[in-house]
């Protein structure tokens, strides 16, 4: 069965964004992605980085490890604002709204259905692992179908912004298994952690 993995840029003190919410790795962004992290992703996890970076780094490697995204509006209308109408071609695109009528691209499906039932039905079809993009909000939502968290770490805190998950995700503790971890020269880590199998 496919997997919905979280993965996603967080800051040391578990922050993906900062309070308004925009692109921490962005023009006006507080983290400069080092050299070091970004040849990690172009080897290990070339489809989560958005088709105008493929691009500029001549990535043409069929999808590795996902065949589908799946982001929140919030998050979606970061790209919009860059100009971005769907910046993952090569992936299936689903962007979760109740307010938006109209997709701005005919290859982004709009679902304003339930997240949870959505992604149980992704799971159930066959295909290559589900990224979930984010945001803390649709993270939340979806809380109890992820099966991994791929974080990839940020050597800095900014004290605050927007977390992981929404504050408004229910309280139910987890334990999670390291199952992969790689360590950057310029202090990023990449940490994969495994829900463990129900006994």
């Amino acid at each position: 069965m496919r997997r919905l993995v979280y993965c996603i840029a967080s800051t040391l003190d578990g922050f993906i964004a900062g309070p308004d919410g925009a692109d921490p790795t962005g023009p006006d962004g507080f983290w400069t992605v080092p050299e070091d992290y970004l040849g990690h992703l172009a080897a290990e996890l070339p489809e989560i980085l958005p088709a105008h970076a493929r691009s500029a780094l001549g990535i043409s490697a069929d999808n590795i490890r996902f065949d589908t995204v799946l982001e929140g509006r919030r998050s979606y209308e970061i790209g919009l604002k860059a100009g971005l109408t769907d910046a993952y071609p090569h992936l299936r695109h689903l962007v979760f709204s109740r307010t938006m009528a109209q997709s701005p691209d005919p290859a982004v499906e709009l679902v304003a259905d339930d997240p949870v039932a959505t992604v149980r039905a992704l799971k159930a079809a066959p295909g290559k692992d589900i990224w979930l993009l984010g945001g803390s909000e649709l993270a939340g939502v979806l809380y109890p179908e992820i099966d991994q968290l791929l974080l990839k770490l940020s050597p800095l805190t900014v004290g605050r912004g927007i977390p992981l998950f929404s504050p408004d995700t229910a309280f139910d503790p987890r334990g999670w298994e390291l199952t992969e971890h790689t360590l950057l020269q310029s202090g990023a880590a990449f940490l994969t952690y495994t829900r463990p199998a129900a006994a």
